[in-house]
């Protein structure tokens, strides 16, 4: 007997929302260049370009608002994994000439997108 496994709810519905932020993102204009990269020092959901700027974006998912929603969610600490993962990743694919550019998609149940771009600095 075979058995397959299917993802965890919230791991499903955590990719769906990645893919609606970069259909979304794709739209106003970003090349995607690489998604769900992880390393040691952690994880970038969406890498993208505009222009000459190395767009990292950081996918959240929250049902609601109610405990502050998902910009609240990226603490100082999820911001230094984020940055620590950009730095191997700049270095790894040889892409020091370009900009950095940390972006946040929030996205609610009801389909309500947040882009906030410069969400953090290094």
């Amino acid at each position: 007997m075979i058995f397959s496994k299917s993802k965890a709810a919230h791991l499903q519905k955590g990719e769906n929302a990645e893919q609606q932020a970069l259909n979304y993102l794709q739209k106003q204009g970003l090349k995607l260049v690489s998604s769900n990269f992880r390393c040691k020092h952690g994880e970038l959901d969406i890498v993208m370009k505009d222009k000459d700027i190395l767009v990292i974006v950081e996918v959240r998912f929250r049902n609601s608002d109610r405990f502050g929603g998902a910009l609240a969610s990226i603490t100082t600490q999820k911001q230094a994994r984020i940055i620590a993962a950009t730095q191997y990743y700049v270095i790894i694919n040889k892409l020091h000439h370009l900009g950095i550019r940390f972006d946040v998609v929030a996205i609610t149940s009801d389909q309500k997108f947040d882009w906030i771009k410069n969400a953090f600095q290094t």
